[in-house]
C-alpha cells in the first residue's frame, strides 16, 4: 500500500479523494480518461477491488461515467464543493 494512505481510514475513499483532487487541479480534465481499476491498484499499491470500489463511487457520485470497452471518464460538468 503506498505511503500516502492511512491504514486507519477506508482505503477506498482515500482513493477516490486521490481521484477527485485530481479532477480538481486539472490533471485529470473533463472529459478526460482516469486511470482504470487496476492502473489505480498498481499505481497506489492496493487491491483492485478497492479502486473498482473507489471509481464505482465516484460514477455515483457524478464525477465519472463509464463506457463499456472504453474506459472510464470526467464527467462534463463535476460536482464542486
Amino acid at each position: 500500500m503506498s505511503d500516502d494512505l492511512d491504514r486507519t481510514r477506508a482505503v477506498w475513499r482515500q482513493v477516490a479523494q486521490i481521484v477527485i483532487g485530481r479532477i480538481k487541479d486539472g490533471t485529470y480534465p473533463p472529459g478526460s480518461r482516469v486511470p482504470g481499476t487496476l492502473e489505480l491498484a498498481t499505481e497506489l499499491g492496493i487491491a483492485s477491488s478497492t479502486s473498482q470500489k473507489a471509481l464505482a463511487y465516484l460514477r455515483r457520485e457524478g464525477y465519472l461515467r463509464g463506457e463499456a470497452g472504453i474506459g472510464t471518464f470526467v464527467v462534463d460538468h463535476p460536482p464542486t464543493d
